[in-house]
């Protein structure tokens, strides 16, 4: 019996229609909709059948959407195969799907990693309100390189740097508009395949976020946690982590920190994971993955 680990998608994986299929063939998928509105206040199942998309990409509604959906197909991938969970010896998430992996492992009750979700949506969506700044995407280029580009492209007295470490050639820059704007014409001259500008509300994970850390560490405080029943690999240091206490730390740290999912995936493999199964929107988490080992399974499980 394989290793198995279960990935879990972040902002920017959401789109119009999920949840649509899944919550029509899953009543037990289609109750954690129903649970998940009554803590957010709103129809989320309609919000993420019908949209609009622009509302569904703000991202006080896209991180608690991503979360439930994410949830609600483990629940389904549980009914289908139950003997999957006895398997699994690692989760991760990718930003915001770090809390998903929590609480897929246990670590958080449902409910509350909803309403904790929803209060890290806007936090960020209020920090991310304060000053104009976004991310961007760059393909073919090497870490170093990229870190050359963004300190000569950096403005004075504005924050540009490198946010999401996702795998050899795919690496996210996080900053002032700005700055980001010459980082993503200087990164082109420099050798990269493309830029792409994530449809994001702000510089996640970086310092502009800061006004975010005080209220997610007092959310974090008064939600219920426990230790995990397997590790979770975290983003702030790719490393495994199952102590309740560690999670608030880090879960807090995230927003600022620069994304370890490259390090996450290289720490899971060498441990000894055998297959990973991507929970929810997409296929991105597989595809990173395949770019650092071309030769690991991976199933995606998903609408």
């Amino acid at each position: 019996m394989p290793a198995i680990a279960l990935l879990f998608p972040g902002q920017g994986a959401q789109q119009v229609g999920m949840g649509a299929p899944l919550t029509l063939r899953c009543p037990t998928a289609r109750l954690l909709f129903e649970r998940a509105s009554k803590v957010l206040g709103y129809d989320l199942l309609e919000l993420c059948e019908k949209g609009p998309s622009e509302r569904l990409n703000e991202t006080k509604y896209s991180q608690p959407a991503l979360l439930v959906h994410s949830l609600a197909c483990l629940a389904e991938l549980k009914e289908k195969q139950p003997d999957l969970m006895q398997q699994v010896v690692a989760v991760a998430g990718l930003s915001l799907g770090e809390y998903t992996a929590v609480a897929a492992a246990g670590g958080l009750d449902f409910e509350d990693a909803v309403r904790l979700v929803q209060q890290r949506g806007e936090a960020m969506q209020d920090a991310a309100d304060q000053v104009g700044s976004g991310m961007a995407s760059v393909i073919g280029l090497d870490t170093e390189k990229l870190a050359e580009v963004c300190q000569s492209a950096r403005r004075p007295g504005e924050v540009l740097q490198i946010a999401n470490l996702l795998c050899p050639g795919n690496t996210a820059i996080s900053g002032h508009l700005g700055s980001l704007a010459d980082a993503e014409l200087k990164a082109s001259e420099a050798g990269a395949m493309k830029t792409v500008r994530l449809s994001v509300a702000g510089a996640f994970h970086t310092e502009l976020m800061g006004p975010a850390v005080t209220r997610l560490q007092q959310a974090l405080a008064a939600t219920p946690l426990r230790a995990t029943s397997v590790d979770v690999y975290s983003n702030v240091d790719a490393k495994p982590h199952r102590d309740a206490e560690e999670f608030k730390n880090l879960l807090a740290r995230q927003v600022v920190n620069p994304v370890q999912w490259e390090a996450s995936l290289r720490a899971m493999l060498a441990a000894g994971v055998e297959m990973f199964y991507e929970i929810g929107c997409g296929r991105v988490l597989a595809g990173t993955l395949k770019r650092i080992d071309r030769k690991a399974a991976c199933e995606c499980f998903g609408d």
